[in-house]
């Protein structure tokens, strides 16, 4: 095993963290233990994604690290090696949710003293309320002073817990900015209160108690809203982990047994009746359905399934019993991977993260320099007086927010990919999400993207007095027999038009030509132009309708009844209903498109006419696709590379953007920075127009952050 391989990759929760500091300072925390390879924070997931060698790292030294930090690692109670994603979350000790819930029980009893404390302190300014009040000045400050401690001593203990463990190791983050503000407000009052001769008469009656409680409730209460935020942020994830079932039926010694879906096993045969969500990925192999995948794919309209097609665990039974042969189960299954996949994009960090982050990690001190400055400068030089000073100090504490800066990007990006996600869209990661806003090039491969990659019957042109059911009946009877995809194409269309096959005698197949047979006494050519002229048929009647099928970039299939042309069958690989759509839609937008394909010239610019592109790159071999993306990017620009086959890998991972079609291959979809599960050319279009809507989110929010922090600071400090 090489080193690499030996590293394992695990996403965990780290509770304490509230800004791009505090990321920061966990990334750097973990970085630093021997055996940890990469270590990337998440602030909207609240998760780490680690990568680390379990020969040299144990979790609990990974927890005992963060722990030191001033944070909590929640690991697992299992090995991560025998936990799905979906029990990962599930076996977490305490967790995101109990995280929650007791940031909710800390604000609700911050705001029930708080609306006292405040009511009390703003009443006390009234002459009204002094000369009605039974308790004098001194006695009612006491009674503040009692329910701010609590305040300060039950909800207001995770920032001076945080801020003090920080501290130990030189460092600081938005707990210290609230402690300290806090902390001084409360202090200062106390003082105040229990040795007031200690304070002139002027300032004795000056208590802030409701300054430190009331912030304390706001900033719990932001942080509420954010708990509250990241948790919608994250339904996609969540409504794709409550697909799967709970149990699965199958037949195990003869019996059909439910069985708990975690000990389905792989070749277990799966029954699912009518309206039951399927449990796992596998092949039929006995009945008949449609099923709705739309909560995988996005697709509305229910697929027909029958024996020998694949069917994807969680999605819906619609109205026929199969059994099916399981093929993945677990993490192996098809919504655990999508899962995985948007777990990992949601985790990731953009390119354009690198500024926040650095801003952030001077930011809190940079903001404490200006307080104390602030407080200097009023209290010394503009001789204000302490009380006025410590007021500005505090504001300038309080007001100063890196929180925003810090899930700018993380919150969009989680909102992002986890609407992509419920439309179909999955995309790898935050930089490619980033990358797609600045394609300008969207190369599409033909076949499989564009096209339906399977030929079907275009045209059916009769000639010399032949009927086209005769004609179609003489081909399809003859081309059943053969196992030729375009004669395979010929026989479907037969019988979709209710034609039945007749009975077929003396056949024979020539390779590379076609087939000559007896059907109900007639002698029956069907084949290519070669195989005709050589059997002496006359085309001059056919020579202007196969030159324009030629440049319609069809198939000709030409039949012969007894020496004399019957007709001709067009095949063609005929273009999907939505690529024409998907096409303008991308040159609406000022994407330049181009279509690659190893089709000959005419046939490949008959395609690419059709669908509406300008610009072909016809004749080239598969291996020769990646050099073509390559020498678009000479040309300076920034490709999309959207394909479905084996062939098309190296040209996906060399595009600047990746984008496989969910309808191809594992190889492809791998080797792509964006899958659409539809298999629908619309979702390139949709895909890009996400990544511009989300980078313009990230812009709005940073800017925002910023102007926030650079008018507030400066009108706090100025009092």
């Amino acid at each position: 095993m090489s080193k690499k391989e030996s590293y394992q990759t695990l996403t965990l929760p780290v509770e304490g963290m509230t800004c791009a500091s505090c990321v920061l300072r966990v990334e750097k925390t973990l970085k630093k233990v021997e055996g940890v390879q990469e270590a990337a924070v998440n602030l909207a997931t609240e998760k780490v994604t680690l990568s680390f060698d379990p020969a040299k790292v144990q979790l609990d030294t990974l927890a005992r690290a963060v722990d030191e930090a001033g944070y909590r690692l929640v690991v697992p109670v299992e090995k991560p090696s025998d936990l799905s994603l979906q029990e990962g979350q599930s076996e977490m000790p305490g967790g995101p949710a109990e995280a929650y819930r007791k940031l909710k029980r800390e604000f609700i009893f911050s705001a029930i003293l708080t609306i006292p404390i405040m009511a009390v302190s703003m009443l006390m300014m009234t002459d009204w309320f002094m000369v009605r009040s039974p308790l004098a000045m001194d006695d009612i400050n006491k009674l503040l002073m009692i329910a701010t401690t609590l305040v300060m001593v039950v909800s207001a203990k995770r920032f001076f817990t945080i801020a003090w463990k920080l501290a130990k190791h030189f460092t600081s983050d938005m707990n210290t900015l609230v402690a300290v503000g806090t902390g001084t407000a409360y202090l200062y009052s106390t003082l105040v209160v229990l040795f007031p001769h200690w304070f002139p008469p002027d300032v004795q009656s000056h208590v802030y108690f409701d300054t430190a409680a009331v912030i304390v409730t706001l900033i719990l209460m932001g942080r509420l809203l954010e708990a509250k935020a990241k948790q919608r942020a994250s339904d996609a994830i969540k409504k794709l982990v409550e697909l799967q079932p709970k149990t699965a039926r199958v037949i195990r010694n003869g019996a059909e047994i439910d069985i708990p879906i975690d000990r389905v096993v792989h070749d277990d045969v799966v029954i699912v009746r009518p309206g039951e969500k399927i449990p796992v990925d596998g092949l039929i192999t006995n009945g008949f359905t449609s099923v709705d995948e739309s909560m995988v794919t996005g697709e509305s309209i229910p697929v027909e399934k029958t024996v020998g097609q694949k069917v994807i665990g969680g999605t819906i039974n619609k109205n026929g019993t199969i059994e099916f042969r399981a093929t993945a189960v677990g993490k192996e299954t098809v919504i655990a991977q999508i899962i995985k996949l948007v777990e990992e994009a949601q985790g990731s960090k953009a390119p354009i993260q690198t500024l926040a982050d650095k801003i952030a990690s001077v930011f809190v001190p940079t903001v404490i320099g200006i307080a104390v400055l602030t407080f200097v400068l009023w209290f010394v030089v503009g001789g204000s007086g302490f009380t006025h000073a410590m007021i500005n100090f505090i504001a300038v504490l309080i007001i100063a927010c890196p929180c925003a800066l810090g899930l700018a990007t993380p919150t969009a990006i989680m909102v992002g990919t986890g609407l992509g996600a419920t439309r179909g869209i999955l995309i790898k990661n935050a930089e490619s999400l980033e990358r797609s806003h600045k394609v300008q090039t969207v190369v599409l491969d033909k076949t499989g993207t564009i096209t339906t990659g399977r030929p079907t019957v275009s045209d059916v042109i009769s000639s010399n007095g032949a009927d086209e059911t005769t004609l179609l009946q003489r081909a399809a009877s003859v081309e059943k027999r053969s196992e030729h995809p375009l004669g395979q194409a010929i026989v479907e269309y037969a019988q979709s038009k209710g034609i039945a096959p007749a009975d077929v005698q003396s056949f024979l197949s020539i390779t590379g030509r076609g087939i000559t047979a007896t059907v109900n006494g007639d002698s029956v050519l069907v084949g290519n132009l070669l195989l005709i002229r050589e059997s002496s048929v006359n085309l001059a009647e056919a020579e202007m309708i196969l030159q324009r099928l030629a440049e319609e970039g069809k198939t000709p299939i030409l039949v012969s009844l007894n020496g004399r042309l019957a007709g001709i069958i067009a095949v063609a690989d005929s273009i999907k209903p939505s690529s024409k759509e998907a096409v303008a839609t991308l040159k609406e937008m000022g994407l330049e498109v181009v279509m690659m394909s190893g089709d000959n010239r005419r046939t490949a610019e008959a395609i690419a006419r059709e669908a509406g592109i300008d610009r072909v790159i016809a004749e080239i071999l598969p291996h020769e696709k990646a050099k073509q993306v390559q020498a678009l990017q000479a040309e300076g620009k920034v490709v999309a590379m959207v394909g479905d086959g084996i062939n098309d890998a190296p040209a996906l991972a060399q595009a600047d953007v990746g984008i496989a079609m969910g309808s191809g291959t594992d190889v492809a979809m791998e080797a792509a920075d964006i899958t659409l599960m539809k298999g629908d050319l619309r979702g390139v279009a949709q895909a890009i127009q996400l990544s511009h809507n989300t980078i313009r989110a990230i812009k709005q929010n940073l800017f925002w952050a910023f102007i926030y922090n650079v008018i507030g600071i400066p009108l706090a400090a100025f009092g």
